[in-house]
């Protein structure tokens, strides 16, 4: 059988070209295709050198993982920082080199370059340090990303750190602790800062402007572009608000240093006058801010309905320290607020205040209680200055203002009224040459005899004595040898008057014929059950006085207003906030 013929082309593995194609055009669609093949080989070889150019510099950086994200970001509840604790105005030489943690507000952020940020820590008070955020070059724990978050932190945020303690190069100046400061590992935000603070620190800690409260609801202007990033040491650079802006944003009012070293002497005096009173036998009570009639004669008072009656705010506790003597108490004192309906818009005034009370037993005579209140007010500035020097100082550096001088033990400065007056008459001003011993001073003729005192004496604190019996109210007691003064009295602080006090009627029929003499019917409501009292059991000699703490803070630091002095100021013109 024989074999079919062989094609040449077949033998020889070559593929037959289609119908229609020929051999040449065969041999170009292999050129194309080796083309095509060297292509893409080249395309791969790019793409692989882009690779590994990419793995190097990921290499380099620590990579496109951040290494660090659970180091810094938002807090939540599974966040435990186990480093010691420590408040900035404990840090000592112990801690250099250690880890601790610290809470803190972002005072001030900012970056240097990519993989550095430096920010200032602030606590309660001026307490601040700078911490040094640098990333690693591991990308661990600290890494490039968490240095750009942390420099974009807003001000005020309040954060968590970690950090290791570390002496700087040379002092910080900006920071109040100057000579270490703080390399965060960790950074969790506990509550954001604001994208634009309504007053900024460095404002709040300046001067205040200008007192005018006339809008209390008027929205705060926006600080000036480029303030915020100051530090607070370069407050000078900043605007001043005025009081209304101050008020209208009490969290940044508060937090200024100036601001908590004020309200640190404020509760300092409270401290120290209940100090120096129990030491002395007093007692402290309550008395009540609601009554059922207006207390002093009605004038000046804050009614208000209660049930099915009418209340009132009392302008005083003056009856109820008298309850308590008639109680059987030998000497008592209370600490609250007092109410004033007087519609005075003047950096002297509030409507409500806190008061500083106290009254005591007579033996011999009214002069025991004036010498007690005098001890009282010595011990309380003598203690200031002990207590309250780093505050004061720092108050003086934005308020400016003479030392406060007080008199020498054993020479303090009483003075009658009609010297007062005579003194004035003598040395004073022009216009205070025919001044009288028989009506009351005006608040020019208390300063224009305050700087005389200060002048002549050598003492910002001194007392007026046997006040004119116009000048004085119902229950304060005649001088039996000159009805027309009273066994009362006046203490004055740089020239103004910071307590009224003296000697009260403890006899009911006494009593009533002054009261009358006043133009006040005893059987008037309130008036007969505060007299009924006198008659209901036999009631000793007794007498004293009644403090404003706000304006002992503030003359005592001769502050330009004694809002400045008063936690939440009442005006007339705010009740917020």
């Amino acid at each position: 059988m024989s074999e079919a013929p062989v094609d040449p082309a077949q033998a020889s593995g070559a593929v037959p070209p289609a119908d229609g194609e020929s051999p040449a055009q065969s041999k170009k669609g292999a050129k194309k295709a080796e083309a095509k093949a060297k292509k893409e080989a080249e395309k791969a070889r790019k793409a692989a050198e882009r690779e590994a150019a990419a793995a190097a510099q990921k290499a380099a950086s620590g990579g496109n993982e951040d290494l660090a994200k659970d180091n810094y970001g938002d807090i939540h509840h599974t966040i435990k920082v186990a480093a010691e604790k420590v408040q900035l105005k404990h840090l000592g030489e112990e801690h250099v080199g250690k880890t601790v943690k610290v809470r803190a507000w972002i005072q001030n952020a900012r970056m240097q370059g990519a993989k550095m940020a430096f920010v200032e820590l602030r606590e309660e008070r001026n307490w601040t340090i700078q911490g040094v955020v640098s990333a690693s070059a591991e990308g661990e724990p600290v890494s490039k990303q968490m240095v750009k978050w942390v420099g974009a932190l807003r001000l005020e945020s309040f954060v968590l750190v970690e950090a290791t303690v570390q002496k700087p190069l040379e002092p910080v100046k900006s920071c109040r602790v100057s000579d270490y400061e703080l390399h965060p590992t960790k950074v969790y935000l506990i509550a954001p800062g604001p994208e634009v603070l309504p007053l900024g620190l460095n404002a709040s800690n300046r001067a205040i402007a200008s007192f005018d409260d006339e809008d209390p609801q008027a929205p705060a202007a926006a600080p000036a572009e480029g303030v915020e990033n100051l530090s607070i040491t370069d407050s000078a650079a900043a605007p001043s608000a005025s009081l209304s802006t101050h008020l209208n944003n009490p969290a940044m009012h508060k937090r200024a240093p100036v601001q908590q070293a004020i309200a640190d002497v404020r509760m300092t005096v409270r401290k120290l006058f209940s100090e120096y009173l129990e030491s002395k036998d007093f007692v402290q009570f309550e008395p009540p801010c609601l009554i059922g009639a207006a207390s002093e004669g009605g004038a000046n008072v804050f009614s208000l309905p209660y049930f099915d009656k009418q209340a009132f705010l009392a302008q005083s506790p003056q009856f109820y320290k008298q309850f308590e003597i008639a109680g059987g108490r030998k000497r008592v004192y209370c600490i609250g607020p007092v109410f004033r309906a007087e519609n005075s818009n003047t950096p002297r005034h509030m409507t409500e205040f806190t008061g500083l009370d106290l009254e005591m037993e007579i033996e011999d005579h009214y002069h025991e209680v004036l010498h007690m209140i005098e001890g009282v007010m010595l011990y309380i500035f003598r203690g200031l200055q002990e207590r309250c020097k780093d505050q004061i100082d720092l108050i003086r550096a934005i308020y400016p203002s003479d030392e406060f001088l007080l008199p020498e033990p054993g020479k303090e400065v009483r003075l009658t009224f009609a010297e007062g007056q005579k003194l004035l008459r003598e040395e004073g001003p022009e216009e205070f040459r025919n001044v009288s011993d028989d009506e009351d001073m005006s608040t020019p003729q208390e300063k224009a005899l305050g700087a005389l005192v200060r002048k002549k004496f050598g003492t910002d604190f001194y007392v007026l004595d046997k006040f004119p019996e116009s000048a004085r109210p119902f229950y304060t007691i005649e001088d039996p040898e000159n009805p027309k003064v009273t066994n009362a009295y006046d203490f004055f602080m740089r020239g103004q008057e910071i307590l009224s006090g003296g000697q009260r009627i403890h006899l009911p029929d006494l009593l009533e014929a002054r009261l009358r003499k006043k133009g006040i019917d005893p059987k008037s409501q309130g008036i007969k059950d505060y007299v009924d009292v006198f008659r209901s059991a036999g009631v000793p000699p007794h007498g004293g006085g009644g403090i404003g703490l706000d304006r002992v803070v503030a003359w005592y630091l001769n502050l330009p207003s004694v809002h400045l002095a008063s936690y939440y100021p009442r005006t007339p013109k705010r009740l917020t906030p």
